[in-house]
């Protein structure tokens, strides 16, 4: 087998191959961008050499990213996410019937690109109930005067496009317009140092933080990790294994990954990640 017919993925000394049948897609602007179709995961978006998503194990990071937050509140009505152009954030979100979702979107043509090769939102982006805003998302929470039941970020591995996401004063803003917060934290294995500055930033931010973990198989070694803060009265870092049940029941949402269980058992973290926390 040919090099060229292979994505590599490299990171601190190891790396993941993915057998490509063909290129759907490239183009070089605000970042880079790449559609595969893929031997084995399906079609498959690459932004700056990382892998953001394929459509066979996407399910397990969506899911996980948005019910975790959603399911923690009793009403989640109006919803802001900030990055997540592929849809397929909003597209769990919706799940729960909100009264609205604002997407931010920095890179319009990640927007396009999805929505016409891969098509994993399954017409939610064009739902009535959501808006999209191709803009930084730290100019608009700065500039906010709205608030939102929860805001979440789908942001990719910090970069000249992303790195504001991870900043403090990102993190501050985003609390003066909401008490829930949720959003992707890396690889707290092979990426410690990205991990580590957003579980310090978001724990200046808000007055309650948690660390839970989920199993992605393409993104670094397969082990990914997110961030729930809340604060003010609101302390949803804490799981109740039965009001998520009875949640689940309620709102009766069909998922691939996610469950009340798997909730729970996310927040348990293994004794080395533990110390890491304990460090931070």
């Amino acid at each position: 087998m040919e090099p060229s017919q292979w994505f590599v993925e490299g990171y601190n000394g190891s790396a993941l191959m993915i057998k490509i049948r063909e290129t759907l897609f490239e183009k070089k602007r605000l970042q880079h961008i790449q559609i595969f179709e893929t031997e084995s995961f399906g079609k498959m978006l690459v932004l700056d050499g990382k892998i953001q998503l394929t459509e066979r194990d996407e399910a397990m990071y969506h899911e996980m990213l948005i019910h975790v937050p959603l399911f923690s509140i009793e009403n989640p009505e109006k919803i802001l996410i900030i990055g997540g152009g592929d849809g397929g954030s909003v597209r769990e979100a919706l799940k729960h019937d909100p009264a609205e979702v604002l997407l931010i979107e920095i890179d319009r043509d990640v927007y396009d690109a999805c929505k016409k090769f891969i098509g994993i939102d399954n017409g939610a982006l064009g739902d009535g109930r959501v808006s999209v805003l191709f803009e930084d998302g730290i100019d608009f929470v700065r500039n906010a005067k709205e608030k939102f039941d929860v805001i979440i970020v789908d942001g990719t591995d910090p970069n000249p496009v992303s790195g504001s996401l991870v900043m403090e004063e990102f993190y501050e803003n985003c609390r003066r317009i909401t008490d829930i917060f949720a959003t992707q934290s890396q690889s707290p294995f092979v990426q410690r140092n990205y991990f580590t500055e957003i579980i310090e930033n978001t724990k200046k931010a808000f007055e309650f933080c948690s660390v839970y973990i989920n199993y992605v198989p393409t993104y670094p070694l397969g082990l990914w990790s997110y961030v729930l803060a809340s604060g003010g009265s609101i302390k949803a870092v804490e799981p109740d294994y039965e009001v998520l049940k009875k949640r689940w029941e309620e709102r009766r949402i069909e998922t691939k990954h996610y469950n009340p269980e798997v909730h729970v058992a996310s927040f348990a973290l293994p004794e080395w990640l533990r110390k890491q926390m304990g460090e931070i």
